[in-house]
């Protein structure tokens, strides 16, 4: 069986579009989605219609922790915007309140069995659901990460993909679908095969022009969500 494994894509329906698309050419019948679905950019709905023709688990990541507190008033919306740009306030905009309670009440991890072959799925790390965990963290801060009852721990949240061997499980972060912070214009996400136990990071390619003119619209002022797609590109 092939799982097409994703996270942190942040309203990044354009990126979303050509990774599933390449998910559906090699033939992946599952989808696993490490949360962010929202936050930073502006089309989570289409987020969600792209997903939900999929067969599919997901758990929730730091924004939809943020995003149900703006709702229900613990945190004010302009101080996010200030960080993160519009990307949360457009989210309640255009979700109903039946997406927001599905993407803010998902789990903080999931444990799966297909067949035998055991996979955990975490935003952060199995320790702290908003711990960033990159490919030069300290060793034994990876190692603390294994799991005796995965063959795969799977993370996102820092942006950054890498694969660590620990002794009992494989970690893998899988990046960032919506905004890769190694390469612009780069969707990261994993390609996991039960049949051979292989897994692939994947890299694919997808146009940022229509983002970067919706990011000049609606946050001018955060130029942070703009450069990063241009992050390593000549």
């Amino acid at each position: 069986m092939k799982i097409a494994v994703i996270s942190d894509i942040h309203g990044n329906h354009l990126a979303l579009q050509e990774v599933l698309k390449s998910a559906q050419q090699e033939n992946a019948e599952k989808l696993l989605v490490l949360g962010d679905i929202c936050g930073y950019y502006y089309h989570p709905d289409k987020v969600l219609e792209l997903i939900d023709k999929w067969d599919y688990e997901l758990i929730r990541g730091n924004h939809e922790k943020i995003l149900a507190q703006i709702k229900d008033g613990s945190v004010q919306e302009n101080k996010v915007r200030e960080k993160y740009g519009s990307g949360h306030r457009v989210a309640l905009e255009r979700l109903s309140d039946v997406q927001v309670q599905r993407i803010t009440q998902a789990p903080d991890s999931l444990s799966l069995n297909f067949q035998g072959f055991k996979i955990l799925m975490c935003h952060g790390s199995p320790l702290d659901s908003d711990q960033y965990l990159y490919p030069d963290s300290a060793k034994d801060l990876l190692e603390k990460c294994d799991s005796s009852h995965a063959d795969i721990v799977v993370v996102g949240h820092s942006h950054y993909p890498f694969i660590h061997r620990n002794k009992h499980s494989m970690l893998v972060n899988v990046g960032s679908v919506g905004q890769s912070r190694t390469t612009g214009g780069i969707a990261s996400w994993l390609m996991v095969n039960t049949a051979n136990n292989v897994l692939e990071l994947k890299a694919t390619p997808y146009n940022t022009e229509e983002l970067e003119l919706e990011i000049d619209l609606i946050d001018p002022h955060n130029p942070y969500l703009k450069e990063i797609l241009k992050r390593n590109r000549v």
